[in-house]
């Protein structure tokens, strides 16, 4: 399993704003990448998304891999900002990205806390 993130190029919020009672709003763009994230486990059938948040600046996953097929996870990533740059006629994300290999369950379980709070903590995440 991997954690991966996502960062919008200059950290811009670009994807959606948080409200007054810690729920994204998306934007246009916020709503291209939520249905390009979906689209993943389409294409990939090895590939599942366990958890996922949108930020207004960047985007947050756990992706597992059920058998290795060739499939790379660099390959996976640049395929979605592709499909995501397409969509909206411009690149919007950094160049690279944040990979890592989750190597326990106790570890696993942090990281997707971390996911499911992102919205509540989105002023103390280090990508706001």
């Amino acid at each position: 399993m991997y954690f991966i993130t996502i960062c919008v190029k200059d950290r811009l919020e670009l994807l959606g704003k948080i409200d007054k009672n810690k729920n994204i709003k998306l934007t246009k763009e916020g709503k291209i990448v939520k249905q390009e994230i979906s689209r993943i486990e389409e294409i990939y059938k090895n590939i599942i998304i366990d958890e996922y948040i949108i930020m207004p600046n960047h985007l947050h996953m756990l992706l597992l891999i059920n058998y290795n097929n060739g499939i790379c996870i660099s390959k996976i990533i640049k395929h979605l900002k592709t499909n995501i740059s397409k969509e909206i006629k411009k690149s919007i994300f950094q160049k690279s990205f944040y990979e890592h290999i989750i190597r326990n369950e106790n570890e696993y379980l942090k990281i997707k806390d971390y996911i499911k709070n992102n919205i509540i903590n989105w002023s103390k995440d280090k990508y706001f």
